[in-house]
């Protein structure tokens, strides 16, 4: 059985610190820093991520920021201290390894997964996460950025799932990829029992291969399956496809915090584990607009709202690429599946051909009452030429 992450990170050089286990702290009650060496990263690009403005999350804003929700981000750790996470980050647990409370990460991608999902925004004009008020639950159960056979990883992750439950989030972010088993799949099964939503990327073909193949745990029915999109709204190439991929989200050319320090680091390549944190939260803004909304309905919802491509469901980006204002706002009619209309929101611009539809219904309207008048008074107007505008006497 083999575990990889959904992108490699082999031009890093990786240090670590040895400090002394961290106890666990719950969710909602504070943790002290945690000494971790890593990468240090560099100072943000001048402008806002593409993925920012391509998915625009601050559209919902108004109606949800996620608050209240917590997501699990079960991966490499997560920087606790990066200015756009600090605050944020919840005392977590590390599975298989020395325990530094999940806020350890040594590779460099659970941290920019987290960012993505719940980064401050107000920090950096460039970056923020989607959804900036919800909270993240670090559950460490990787410790590099490799490919190699690692029989006990399943075992790690599915442990860590069945403790995120119980520990109340509502949202499980798996940016990674292991071998089906029998553990992984009650694991799932017990998220989805509490109603828990759980995403995971939908896998990057490796440089070996040239087809892809089915990948978990994205490809259980009940996880939400992620695939990648480029800045032209394209399929990443190395995305795989299946069956199984239920949406997309930008997975190309991004950037989150450091796992150490407060700057940034790139990833070019991408990768749909990118991509699933999108995903994640997004479905932070939603379960926290939409609290009593059942984790099934909230899948519903997501894979219902997207950007849809031009021939429907296909095997590259699912139903499409998800869109976080609409996801919230949709208002779906009792007789048809997809949405029927949105909300609108204070302040939100108006369409600019309202007006102009307007003014063309009441040009219309006048032009009738006219043409109706006309025509009344058309038999008045042949008399009173008859009579040279005088009285007819005959008819008075």
């Amino acid at each position: 059985m083999s575990l990889t992450f959904s992108r490699r990170l082999a031009h890093l050089t990786l240090a670590a610190l040895l400090v002394a286990p961290v106890p666990l702290a719950l969710p909602g009650t504070a943790h002290a820093a945690v000494p971790c060496g890593g990468i240090e990263g560099t100072d943000p690009p001048a402008q806002r991520s593409w993925a920012l403005n391509r998915l625009a999350p601050e559209a919902a804003w108004p109606l949800s920021r996620g608050a209240g929700v917590t997501v699990a981000v079960i991966d490499s750790g997560v920087n606790g201290d990066h200015p756009v996470l600090a605050g944020k980050v919840a005392g977590g647990r590390d599975f298989g390894f020395q325990d530094f409370g999940g806020q350890c990460d040594l590779v460099g991608h659970g941290t920019v997964v987290a960012g993505i999902i719940a980064g401050r925004d107000g920090v950096d004009a460039s970056f923020s996460g989607i959804a900036p008020d919800a909270r993240i639950l670090p559950l460490r159960v990787l410790d590099e950025d490799d490919f190699e056979v690692d029989a006990s990883a399943p075992g790690r992750i599915a442990q860590a799932i069945e403790f995120a439950v119980d520990q109340g989030v509502t949202v499980i972010n798996l940016s990674l990829e292991t071998a089906d088993s029998e553990g992984m799949r009650a694991a799932i099964a017990y998220a989805e029992q509490k109603d828990v939503v759980v995403i995971a990327a939908a896998g990057n073909l490796r440089e070996e291969q040239s087809e892809s193949g089915t990948i978990f745990p994205a490809a259980y029915e009940t996880v939400v399956a992620v695939a990648g999109i480029d800045e032209a709204g394209k399929h990443v190439g190395s995305s795989v496809r299946g069956a199984f991929v239920d949406v997309a989200a930008p997975g190309f050319n991004i950037f989150g915090p450091a796992p150490t320090g407060d700057k940034y680091v790139g990833e070019a390549e991408g990768g749909t584990s990118f991509a699933a944190a999108y995903v994640s939260g997004t479905v932070a803004l939603l379960r926290s607009y939409y609290p009593e909304m059942p984790a099934k309905e909230v899948r519903e919802r997501l894979m219902a709202t997207t950007d849809a491509p031009p021939l429907g469901r296909d095997e590259e980006v699912g139903t499409g690429v998800i869109n976080p204002y609409l996801a919230i706002t949709a208002v779906f009619s009792e007789k048809s599946p997809g949405p029927a209309a949105g909300i609108t929101l204070a302040g939100e611009p108006e369409d600019p051909a309202a007006t102009a539809r307007v003014v063309a219904l009441w040009t219309i309207a006048v032009v009738l009452v006219l043409a109706v008048a006309m025509l009344a008074g058309a038999p008045l107007v042949r008399r009173g030429r008859r009579n040279g505008w005088r009285p007819d006497h005959n008819n008075a």
